[in-house]
């Protein structure tokens, strides 16, 4: 599940809450909105109710998935970085590199699975019983 996934599962308030909060629409060449417009868009007169619901477990779940989709832009960063630092020959880059791989390695056999267990799911509801 992403983050769209589990912000469609929520009110819309607090979706668009969330959204205006850690600046991830789609469409990012619209300028964000400032407080008072976001509050007049989703007809409230203050940031209190959400302020209140950034303390409930649900809003630290839906941002826990949200760091997590971050780390992962910031290790393709890292990799692009530490890749052509160890192509240079910097030995500790060489190093970080070889870590680096083998945490993406050990990633990327977990997503395998969890796509596998997708595409399963679908080709079950595929089947048509006459």
């Amino acid at each position: 599940m992403n983050i769209y996934d589990a912000l469609s599962k929520i009110t819309w308030r607090k979706r668009e809450y969330f959204k205006w909060k850690h600046h991830i629409r789609y469409d990012q060449r619209l300028p964000k909105k400032s407080e008072e417009e976001f509050l007049r868009f989703v007809s409230k007169k203050t940031m209190n109710s959400f302020l209140q619901w950034e303390k409930t477990s649900e809003y630290r779940q839906l941002l826990a998935l949200y760091l997590d989709s971050r780390i992962a832009n910031d290790l393709d960063d890292i990799y692009k970085s530490v890749s052509e630092k160890a192509k240079e020959g910097d030995p500790q880059a060489v190093k970080l590199y070889l870590q680096l791989q083998k945490e993406i390695s050990s990633h990327a056999k977990q997503a395998l699975k969890v796509f596998d267990n997708e595409e399963q799911e679908e080709e079950e509801d595929d089947l048509e019983i006459v």
